[in-house]
């Protein structure tokens, strides 16, 4: 009896369920970071239906309906789902994983290489707050936001507090957009993000905010928004915002992201 469940069930039956665990797992977090939980809910909610009425129950009329839904479904989800899936996409070719054998034969820059920014963008949003001056600013992680840079004007700099400060001044005419942060530089500045319409967003919040979590949600950048209207910080991340952080949350929650 042992053998022959064995020899129904093996190894590759296991290997199959690992996969599409894990498969299923993935596109949970993306949905979840992406603010799109209850569509991802429902879809898996439709299939285990579908397979229970028409695989196991055998009932074919309403089998056939529905198995014509899913056909048109898968359509309609790629065109829903453009941005994640690019970002899945995305995540999946730029994964640490792949490039093992490539960082074997260059040099890993240091914790401490990879997050310079991070004091001068601290000591910027400080004296912001202080002064209540609105700004954004996005740090690109794995995902690259070129497509975002170009939206505003390419500046290239050195990371500087005073500079940051300058940009965001309210006089200057970059002021508005976000200043996006890549490799240890200033890339450009007057940027235009991706909004959320995520509907658990305290109403009070502004523009500045729900584009730092827009972009949290299509990508897996850092947003730092200081309220114009309060001098509160807050930050984006990982489909979540962070709200009324102090300097040293702030230093401390952005020193502990991986």
């Amino acid at each position: 009896m042992g053998s022959s469940l064995f020899a129904i069930f093996g190894i590759k039956d296991l290997i199959d369920i690992l996969l599409v665990a894990t498969l299923l797992y993935y596109v949970y977090r993306m949905m979840k970071d992406s603010g799109s939980l209850n569509i991802f809910v429902g879809v898996l909610a439709f299939v285990i239906t579908w397979v229970v009425l028409y695989k196991i129950l055998d009932m074919r009329l309403i089998g056939t309906i529905m198995d014509k839904f899913i056909d048109i479904g898968l359509f309609i989800l790629v065109i829903l789902f453009q941005d994640q899936i690019k970002r899945f996409l995305i995540e999946l070719g730029s994964h640490k994983g792949w490039g093992f054998m490539a960082g074997i034969f260059r040099h890993k820059p240091t914790t401490d290489e990879k997050k310079r920014w991070i004091m001068p963008v601290v000591y910027a949003c400080m004296s912001m707050a202080r002064s209540k001056t609105g700004a954004l600013i996005v740090i690109e992680r794995q995902m690259p936001l070129d497509d975002y840079e170009h939206t505003g004007d390419m500046i290239e700099a050195d990371i500087n507090t005073r500079l940051i400060e300058n940009i965001f001044f309210k006089n200057s005419p970059l002021h508005d957009g976000a200043l996006i942060i890549a490799g240890n530089k200033i890339m450009s500045a007057g940027c235009i993000l991706p909004v959320s319409h995520d509907t658990s967003l305290p109403r009070y919040l502004g523009l500045r905010h729900r584009s730092a979590l827009g972009i949290a949600q299509a990508t897996d950048a850092i947003a730092i928004v200081v309220s114009e209207e309060t001098g509160n910080i807050s930050y984006a991340h990982k489909g979540e915002i962070h709200l009324k952080l102090s300097s040293t949350d702030l230093e401390h929650a952005l020193s502990n992201i991986e």
